[in-house]
């Protein structure tokens, strides 16, 4: 249920604002004045607030102001029987969500009730996503092995550089891509990510560089493929060696040119793109064998990432498990866990053929499992 606070010096609006609200099923309090609506603003967390202009003492722009420098972001609905557009634009400007005049008009408020909590909502969905992306890119560790990662990618990111990531699945070579991208000159530019592994090699073509209508069947209109998509942009093609050979011949076009055909017409498109690409495959050993071109390997391989198994770099794992343990636990809605010293020793000791990945599959698991305390009993019973 939405709290809705109300700020006026009127007792006949606050009770009939008050009325309508809670009629309409929100809770709703009430303040006299601006300094007492600071006062309840700053003790509890309201989803709306509704705040007249003319008030003694403090009016409601005073308080709009007082409001946004102690970072209470509800957003605010602001009434007046004195109204002009010079005051509702000084309003905006400041942070309010709507300006209502009085008398109220009950669809209008109500409306202006509604969207005002639907964009608090919003905004805080954004906030959520943008933590979670946030952490999702987020390199944990600070062994050798890792450190050397980090340097890599803070010398590539800001160059144009094609870059080959490899490394064991679950190692975390979509999150190194991620970060190259972040830190790159193109990071307002989208970064597109297509699975070579996860489409089949008939609609790869497809996938990569679109298709006109008509050229197949299922080809119902044009579409934009992924060079496309990601022009001005980057282009991250994780699992490149299990791409076709027909594929890798376009792509490597698509490289020297910088223009690529979609499939079923003859013109060609210019594309600006960066290119990274992965693999947890040894792509010398797929050339000597006639999987992979050795011309598209040398196009790609400008910068070499290796990104290292984690059972080379157990010393990060103390650090790995803290992460995903605040991480699942939030997901979760949980108390955060406690692991153990012999349970984090029990852990290193683990041998994890699944990587990072793996690790993070066994900490949810013993949080969801386990107790408060997690044990290496623990761990030898669900790792």
């Amino acid at each position: 249920m939405a709290k809705i606070l109300i700020v006026d010096d009127e007792r006949s609006i606050r009770n009939t604002l008050k009325e309508i609200l809670e009629f309409e099923g929100y809770q709703v309090e009430v303040a006299e004045d601006g300094k007492t609506g600071l006062e309840k603003a700053s003790q509890t967390s309201y989803d709306l607030i509704f705040s007249d202009i003319k008030m003694p003492e403090m009016d409601g722009i005073e308080l709009l102001d007082a409001l946004r420098q102690a970072d209470i972001e509800s957003p605010m609905i602001m009434i007046s029987g004195h109204g002009n557009i010079e005051t509702a634009v000084e309003c905006i400007k400041k942070g309010a969500f709507d300006f209502i005049e009085k008398p109220l008009e009950l669809n209008r408020l109500l409306i202006t009730t509604k969207n005002a909590l639907e964009r608090k909502t919003l905004v805080q969905q954004t906030k959520v996503l943008k933590r979670k992306v946030s952490l999702k890119n987020k390199m944990i560790g600070t062994s050798p092995a890792i450190e050397h990662v980090r340097q890599l990618i803070d010398k590539v990111a800001p160059t144009e550089a094609r870059v080959l990531i490899t490394g064991e699945n679950g190692t975390g070579k979509e999150v190194v891509a991620r970060l190259i991208h972040e830190q790159s000159q193109r990071a307002a530019q989208p970064l597109v990510e297509v699975n070579c592994a996860a489409i089949p090699s008939e609609l790869i073509e497809s996938e990569l560089f679109g298709h006109m209508k008509g050229s197949f069947t299922g080809a119902v209109k044009d579409r934009a493929g992924k060079f496309e998509q990601a022009d001005s942009g980057t282009l991250f093609l994780d699992e490149i060696g299990d791409m076709s050979l027909a594929a890798q011949t376009k792509v490597l076009r698509a490289l020297q040119e910088n223009e690529i055909t979609r499939v079923g017409s003859d013109k060609t498109i210019k594309v600006n793109v960066r290119i990274i690409a992965a693999t947890n495959k040894d792509l010398l050993k797929e050339i000597a064998e006639g999987n992979f071109r050795e011309d598209l390997y040398h196009r790609l391989n400008v910068i070499p990432i290796h990104v290292p198994r984690l059972d080379d770099r157990k010393e990060d794992i103390p650090l790995l498990v803290e992460y995903f343990n605040e991480q699942v636990c939030d997901e979760q809605g949980l108390a955060k866990k406690t692991f153990t010293n012999d349970a984090i020793k029990a852990l290193q000791q683990h041998s994890w053929t699944g990587n990072i990945r793996e690790l993070r599959n066994v900490v949810e698991r013993l949080i969801i499992l386990a107790g408060n305390n997690i044990t290496a009993q623990d761990v030898e019973t669900f790792a």
